[in-house]
C-alpha cells in the first residue's frame, strides 16, 4: 500500500449532502456521461485495467451490490455469499440501467443501516458512510477508467470526492482539487511532484 505524507488533522467533517444524497447524484452524472458514449466501442481495455469497458461494468455491479449487501448482513469476518452481474447480451443502455439499479439499492441500505452497526471489509470494518464512501469511489473511479478509454474527458465531483477523501483516504494530499486527489490516491494520474500510485487502497475504518 502507498499512501500520501501529509495528514488531515481532527476529525472528518460531514459531507454538506447527505451520503445517500451524494451517492445518488454521483451515480446519475456518472450514468449520464457514460449514456452518452453508448455508442462507442466498449470492447476497448478500460483505461489500465485487465477488463474491457464493458466488463468494467460487471465489476461495477459487482462492487456496488455487495457493498449493500455487507450492510444488509453485517458479516464480522468474511464476504457475503451474494455475487451479481450483468446480463452478458445486454446492450450498454440497459446495463447502465443496472448500475443505476445497484446504486439504489445501496443507497437504501446506507439509509436503513444504524450509524453504529458495522461489517467487514478488507481494507477496514466500516459503517454505512464508509460503505457509501466505498459506492462513489467505484463509481467515480470506472467511470473514469471507462471515459478515459473511450476517449471522453471528465472531472469526477468535488463534493463528492472530498467527502470521500476524508472518510478514506485521511493522508491524502490537500493541496489540490479534491477531484485530482481523489484520482491520485486512487493511482489514477500523478500529481506535481507526487508520481502516479502502482499501489494503493483505502481505509474504510471508523475513526
Amino acid at each position: 500500500m502507498t499512501t500520501a505524507p501529509t495528514a488531515h488533522s481532527g476529525p472528518a467533517p460531514a459531507p454538506t449532502t447527505p451520503w445517500t444524497g451524494l451517492l445518488r447524484a454521483t451515480a446519475d452524472e456518472c450514468l449520464d456521461l457514460l449514456s452518452g458514449a453508448a455508442g462507442s466501442d466498449w470492447t476497448r481495455p478500460a483505461h489500465d485495467l485487465d477488463w474491457t469497458c464493458r466488463e468494467t461494468l460487471d465489476h461495477l455491479a459487482l462492487g456496488l451490490i455487495g457493498y449493500a449487501g455487507l450492510l444488509i448482513a453485517r458479516p464480522s469476518d468474511r464476504y457475503i455469499a451474494l455475487f451479481a452481474s450483468l446480463d452478458a447480451g445486454a446492450p450498454i443502455p440497459a446495463c447502465l440501467e443496472g448500475i443505476g439499479i445497484a446504486t439504489s439499492l445501496l443507497a437504501s441500505a446506507v439509509r436503513e443501516t444504524p450509524a453504529d452497526a458495522r461489517a467487514w471489509h478488507p481494507w477496514g470494518h466500516s459503517d454505512r458512510t464508509g460503505f457509501a464512501a466505498m459506492g462513489i469511489t467505484e463509481l467515480v473511479c470506472h467511470t473514469y477508467d471507462i471515459a478515459h478509454a473511450l476517449g471522453v474527458r471528465w472531472t469526477p465531483p468535488d463534493e463528492a470526492s472530498a467527502a470521500v477523501l476524508d472518510r478514506l483516504f485521511p493522508d491524502a494530499p490537500t493541496a489540490h482539487a479534491p477531484s485530482d486527489a481523489l484520482l491520485w490516491c486512487t493511482g489514477r494520474v500523478p500529481l506535481p511532484e507526487r508520481p502516479r500510485q502502482a499501489n494503493w487502497q483505502w481505509n474504510g475504518t471508523v475513526r
